[in-house]
């Protein structure tokens, strides 16, 4: 069964802004969640129960959301790891979350 993929606005911009082999990395690791996307990543906790994560070029990763009724993922936030810095991608998401920012577009 193969799961629609949905971005975020906010991991739509920060896709765009990447470097080309980069943003290809990444969107090869994102199209291959469309089969099994359950068991791939790893599950999150605390604030961010409910989210997977997805290591991929290095440092990036892709967090993601499994909606099994529908048969969708929702990629929330793709960015950097960066433990202990303003720019790290699930400090980052917290913030989104927190503020309701996040929004989603098909």
């Amino acid at each position: 069964m193969n799961y629609k993929i949905i971005l975020t606005d906010e991991a739509k911009e920060y896709l765009i802004s990447l470097d080309v082999k980069t943003k290809n990395i990444i969107a090869r690791k994102i199209d291959a969640l469309k089969e099994s996307p359950g068991k791939q990543g790893k599950a999150l906790s605390g604030n961010l129960a409910g989210y997977r994560s997805l290591n991929t070029a290095g440092r990036y990763r892709i967090v993601y959301e499994v909606k099994i009724k529908q048969v969708i993922v929702i990629i929330i936030a793709v960015g950097m790891r960066k433990e202990g810095s303003k720019i790290d991608v699930y400090e980052t998401l917290k913030k989104l979350l927190r503020s309701n920012i996040i929004k989603i577009s098909s």
